[in-house]
C-alpha cells in the first residue's frame, strides 16, 4: 500500500522533546519576569544614581536569556535525537524480525533481554505468535502432504484396475466394477471427511441449543448395525448434557467416537460405553472400550491427521482415512471445549469430551 513519506517516529518524538524544553524555558522566564523583575525600581533610586533598574536589568538579561533558549532548543533536539533513537532501538528490532518472517522464515524469534516493559511485552506477543503460526503452517503442510497422499492411493488403485480390464478383455466386468466402486466409496469419504476437518477447523458453526444425550442416542443407533456384526455390546446411559453448538459437527463428533470404539475393539466381543453428564457449567461426553493394550506414547499422536495406531487393524469396510479423532478433537476445539485420551488400564481408551454447559431449556 503506497502511502505519502512523512516524519519518522524518532523525528516527532525529537521535536516533541526539543518543543517540552522550549516551553519550558519560556515559562521558567516568565516566572522570573514575574517574581523577580517588576520588583526592581523603573528608574534609579540609589544615591549615586548607580543602583540597579529594570531597563538596565532588561538590556542585560533578555539577550542571554535568548542566548540560553537557543542552546537549550539545541540540546533538545540532539538529545532528543538520541534519547528516542534509543527508546525505539526495540521496535527496530521488531520491525526486523517482522520483515524476516514475512518471507517465510517463521523461525524468527526476537527473544529481547531486559526488564519488563511494554517492547518487551510487545516482543514477547510477537514470538508467540510466531511459534504459533510456524506450528499451525507446520500442521497444514503435513496435512496437506498426508492428504495428497491419502487421495493419490484410490486414484492410483482406480488407475490400475482400468489398466488391467483394458488389456485384459476377459477380466470378470462385475468383479473391476465392484472394486472400483469400493476405491470410489474411500475416496468420496475421504474427500468428505476432508471438508468437515475444514469447516470445523475455522471455527465458524452456526450454534444452537443441543443435548449430547441426544446425539449419543442417535449415534449408537446409526453404528448398532455395525456393532451387531462385531459382536460389540453398545452401552448408552448418562443424563441430560445441554451445550451450544453445531448439531451436525456434534452428532459427527459422537458418531466418529463411537465408531471408533467399536471397530478398535475386541477382535469379536468387547464392550463400548457411552456416558453422558452436566458437571455445574460443564456438559461431558465419555467414550471407552474394551480392546487391545494402546501404548501410552500413542495416545497423544491419535488426534494428529492420518495417525494409525500399528495394532489397530481396520476390515476393507471400514478401512478408515486416519481422520476420525483429528476430526473430533476439530470440533471440540471449534466447540470452546477440551478432549481427553487416555489408555485404559485393562486394554481400550477412553476418551472423554468437555463443553461448555448450558441450562435446559424450560419447558413447553
Amino acid at each position: 500500500m503506497d502511502r505519502r513519506p512523512g516524519l519518522s517516529a524518532r523525528m516527532k518524538l525529537t521535536l516533541s522533546y526539543a518543543a517540552f524544553l522550549a516551553v519550558a524555558g519560556a515559562l521558567l522566564l516568565a516566572l522570573v519576569w514575574l517574581y523577580l523583575l517588576r520588583y526592581v525600581p523603573d528608574k534609579d533610586q540609589g544615591l549615586l544614581g548607580i543602583s540597579p533598574n529594570r531597563y538596565l536589568l532588561v538590556r542585560i538579561f533578555f539577550p542571554r536569556a535568548a542566548l540560553a533558549m537557543l542552546c537549550l532548543l539545541v540540546f533538545g533536539l540532539v538529545g532528543g535525537w538520541i534519547l528516542a533513537g534509543r527508546m525505539l532501538a526495540p521496535l527496530h528490532r521488531i520491525t526486523d524480525a517482522a520483515r524476516t518472517a514475512g518471507t517465510g522464515a517463521l523461525s524468527t524469534r526476537i527473544r529481547m533481554s531486559g526488564r519488563q516493559d511494554e517492547f518487551r511485552e510487545l516482543a514477547d506477543a510477537f514470538d508467540a505468535m510466531l511459534g504459533q503460526l510456524e506450528s499451525h503452517v507446520g500442521e497444514q503442510r503435513r496435512f496437506a502432504a498426508n492428504a495428497s497422499h491419502e487421495l493419490r492411493t484410490p486414484l492410483a488403485v482406480s488407475q490400475a484396475l482400468l489398466d488391467v480390464a483394458r488389456r485384459d478383455p476377459g477380466q470378470d466386468r462385475d468383479e473391476v466394477l465392484a472394486r472400483l466402486q469400493r476405491v470410489n466409496t474411500r475416496a468420496i469419504d475421504l474427500t468428505e471427511a476432508l471438508l468437515l476437518l475444514s469447516r470445523s477447523d475455522r471455527g465458524h458453526v452456526v450454534r444452537e441449543r443441543v443435548d449430547l444425550s441426544l446425539v449419543a442416542e442417535e449415534a449408537a443407533e446409526t453404528l448398532l448395525p455395525l456393532a451387531e456384526r462385531r459382536g460389540a455390546a453398545l452401552d448408552v446411559t448418562g443424563q441430560a448434557a445441554w451445550t451450544d453448538g453445531s448439531p451436525e459437527l456434534l452428532l459427527r463428533m459422537v458418531t466418529n467416537l463411537v465408531q471408533n470404539a467399536v471397530v478398535h475393539n475386541l477382535p469379536t466381543g468387547g464392550t463400548v460405553t457411552v456416558r453422558t453428564a452436566q458437571h455445574g457449567d460443564t456438559s461431558e461426553l465419555t467414550v471407552e472400550n474394551t480392546g487391545s493394550q494402546v501404548p501410552p506414547e500413542l495416545v497423544p499422536t491419535l488426534t494428529e491427521p492420518f495417525q494409525r495406531g500399528a495394532e489397530r487393524v481396520r476390515t476393507d469396510e471400514h478401512a478408515g482415512a486416519g481422520l476420525g479423532l483429528a476430526i473430533v478433537h476439530s470440533v471440540v476445539r471449534a466447540h470452546d471445549g477440551t478432549l481427553d485420551l487416555a489408555a485404559r488400564p485393562a486394554g481400550g481408551l477412553r476418551v472423554t469430551v468437555r463443553l461448555p454447559g448450558r441450562p435446559a431449556p424450560p419447558p413447553v
